[in-house]
Parts: structure tokens; C-alpha cells; sequence
């Protein structure tokens, strides 16, 4: 190994370990707003916990657990624990479109576009 090889070595070692000693800080998550990632969702006793009332606040109450899209055929969304198609009503909103992400509602000819939420991936 040459000099020049031996003090790169030394100082990349050097400054791994000051940050080792002087880098630990203490980390705060900041949710704004979400749900914290590091809950889990489902309890030791395999009950699945229900959404933040904030997020189901921010989309208008609505919630989409799930959605069946079929581009060729008939398309249903799982919306605040009911199944739902095109037509259905979910409280004050009408289903207008089912997409792959995300179901368009309309109420009082303004339209509510709330995406599908993908927060575990199995």
C-alpha cells in the first residue's frame, strides 16, 4: 500500500469514527399530520387498527381500504368498511369514478378525488 493510500485510509477511518462518537444526536419524527410508520396497524391479539380520524377528516370523511379495478368490466372500492361501485352513494357523496390509486366522488356538483393509500406492502 502506497503513502498516499495508507493516509486516505486513515482519514476516512478517522472521520468514521468521529461521527460514531460526535453524529449520535437524538432523532424526532415529524408525522405532519400522517400516521406515525413506526405504529403498527395491527395488534398483538391480530385486530387491524382503524385510520388517523385526521386523515379520514382531511378526504372528507372517506377512507379506501381497497379498490377492484377491471379496465374491460366493473370496477368496486372498498370505502369506509362497505363495498361501492359506480352510482353508490357513501353519506353525503356520490361514487363518479373507480381508477387503479383512486376514487372520484361528487357532492353538490363539486368532484373529491381520495387516492388509495398503499402503507404496507407485503
Amino acid at each position: 500500500m502506497s503513502v498516499n493510500k495508507k493516509f486516505l485510509f486513515s482519514f476516512f477511518l478517522f472521520l468514521g469514527f468521529l461521527t460514531l462518537v460526535f453524529g449520535q444526536g437524538e432523532f424526532v419524527y415529524d408525522a405532519k399530520g400522517r400516521r406515525n410508520p413506526f405504529i403498527p396497524l395491527v395488534t398483538a391479539e391480530g385486530r387491524l387498527l382503524k385510520l388517523d380520524k385526521q386523515e379520514a377528516a382531511a378526504s372528507g370523511g372517506i377512507a379506501i381500504e381497497g379498490i377492484i379495478y377491471d379496465k374491460l368490466g366493473r370496477c368496486f372500492a372498498i370505502v369506509n368498511a362497505s363495498v361501492v361501485g359506480i352510482g353508490d352513494t357513501v353519506g353525503d357523496y356520490q361514487v363518479l369514478k373507480i381508477f387503479e390509486n383512486k376514487v372520484v366522488f361528487i357532492k353538490d356538483g363539486q368532484p373529491l378525488e381520495v387516492e388509495l393509500t398503499k402503507e404496507e406492502t407485503r
